[in-house]
């Protein structure tokens, strides 16, 4: 699914190609109108010089071709009003080569009264246009193109015992700067003003939603030491994700007040269960003592008093390697840290168990571990304690004929080490609780040598973790390479 953040990029993305769209295919249709008005006024004026030249056609009929005076020409003049009347904006005359202009209308003239001066501006493209139209006996056009108008003049021959003689016609078709051209500038200012003013409001509201969102991922992701509850989250100003915040802050209480619960639960649970596992593991000693104690006060010559307190000697022991076990992992003692040879440090630690390996028919090998500058820090006498405590674990789980390779090595900034067997693996029923005092899968056991591994791991910042509980058991202790 495309983020809120994708979507309105490519909204801001519509928002401008269809605005340069939208403007792009108003001035072509201006630019096309304009072509069509210039089109309509060539057509006008050549319109025009035809009937100009029907008119003076008619004009001519029986004349014999009497000297020009002045009646003949208003007499013209009459002719070329009468023939652009129906011309709006088009004015046009007579003209001869040697004479120039012999009439002259402008009939559809929005003036304060009748036209009658002919246009001195545009007087020499009036003479050039009737002279190609003289030259090549046939209708000639001349375009002048202005800022904000094309001038179009048009010129046709006429026919009559008069020589020399054309009929020309004039107008000016409006292409920009005009009326027309006004409203669309307005108009595309008023989609420039509209359109991309939304985008630029659309991309700050963007760039801003973007950074309160970061503002709130980034809270979201600090790890502050000591804590795994969820942070309190400042309010953005924005209401809709203000909602979204207090939301956050609510549900991130409640969270951190059920953790807090369900934490104290479980301290519970694990003290019942650590209760009940050390009044077991204190009855059993106990229980025995008694019983021994009992026989030997049953024979009167005290033949078996001695048996009896060799036997009450050994619970003792038995209880005070619990209770020593107990405090080992319970008192919070902090590591003290020294650089430490692995190689030497595995080949010490494995040779003290190699003679219980080996009454077992169980081969014990020691790695070398990594090569590496400089040294990792640890307290070597905790974790040899580990370390002996997964390797009698490993030595008691594997039958004879199996091996157990002890190892080292490195990952990232971690110093990994690994105790190995080839024994049956970890029971189904122990997995989840295997960290846990007093769970054991052997009725011999305390349950308290992984419990001692794990606290040992975390004094030294790290953890212990399995592996592989299938077809031989892995054991895993990471814990910094270099203690900070």
């Amino acid at each position: 699914m495309r983020s809120l953040r994708s979507r309105l990029l490519a909204l801001w993305i519509m928002l401008v190609v269809s605005g340069a769209a939208t403007g792009y295919l108003l001035f072509e249709s201006f630019q096309q109108t304009a072509n069509a008005r210039l089109a309509r006024s060539e057509e006008l004026v050549a319109r025009a010089c035809r009937d100009l030249a029907d008119r003076y056609q008619f004009f001519v009929v029986g004349w014999t071709g009497e000297p020009m005076d002045d009646q003949l020409k208003q007499q013209l003049t009459t002719v070329v009003r009468t023939a652009l009347a129906g011309a709006p904006g088009v004015e046009g005359g007579v003209w001869q080569a040697d004479q120039g202009s012999l009439a002259y209308a402008f009939p559809t003239y929005e003036g304060t009264g009748p036209k009658t001066d002919l246009p001195s501006a545009e007087l020499s493209t009036i003479r050039d246009v009737n002279a190609e139209a003289l030259r090549s006996r046939r209708t000639a056009s001349i375009r002048q193109y202005g800022r904000s108008q094309v001038l179009i003049v048009h010129a046709c021959p006429l026919r009559g015992p008069l020589t020399g003689v054309t009929g020309w016609t004039m107008t000016r078709a409006i292409t920009s700067e005009g009326p027309a051209y006004n409203q669309l500038l307005s108009g595309l200012i008023l989609l420039a003003l509209t359109i991309f003013g939304s985008a630029a409001w659309l991309a700050r509201m963007l760039y801003v939603w973007s950074g309160k969102i970061s503002q709130i991922e980034t809270a979201l992701d600090e790890r502050r030491e000591g804590t795994i509850d969820l942070p309190k989250l400042a309010r953005t100003g924005a209401p809709e994700l203000d909602r979204l915040v207090d939301a956050l802050n609510s549900t991130g209480e409640r969270l951190s007040v059920e953790r807090r619960r369900a934490a104290a639960a479980e301290r519970l649970a694990a003290l019942g269960r650590m209760s009940a596992g050390l009044a077991h593991e204190i009855r059993n000693p106990i229980a025995a003592m008694r019983l021994k104690a009992e026989n030997a006060l049953a024979v009167a010559d005290g033949s078996r008093s001695e048996a009896a307190l060799n036997a009450i000697l050994q619970q003792v022991d038995r209880l005070d390697t619990l209770l020593r076990d107990l405090l080992e992992m319970t008192q919070a003692r902090e590591p003290r840290l020294a650089e430490v040879d692995l190689e030497t440090f595995l080949a010490r630690t494995v040779e003290s168990h190699r003679d219980l390996a080996a009454s077992r028919g169980i081969t014990l090998t020691a790695g070398t571990g990594p090569a590496s500058s400089p040294l990792p820090q640890l307290d070597p006498s905790q974790m040899q304690r580990a370390l002996d405590n997964l390797i009698i674990n490993a030595i008691q789980n594997t039958p004879a004929g199996g091996t157990i390779a002890v190892d080292a090595g490195r990952r990232d900034g971690s110093l990994l080490l690994r105790v190995a067997d080839t024994g049956p693996g970890i029971a189904e029923d122990v997995r989840e609780r295997l960290f846990e005092p007093f769970v054991t899968g052997r009725a011999d056991g305390t349950g308290l040598g992984l419990a001692i591994v794990r606290e040992i791991a975390r004094h030294h910042h790290g953890n212990v973790r399995l592996l592989r509980d299938v077809g031989g058991a892995i054991f895993e202790i990471e814990v910094p390479w270099r203690q900070s």
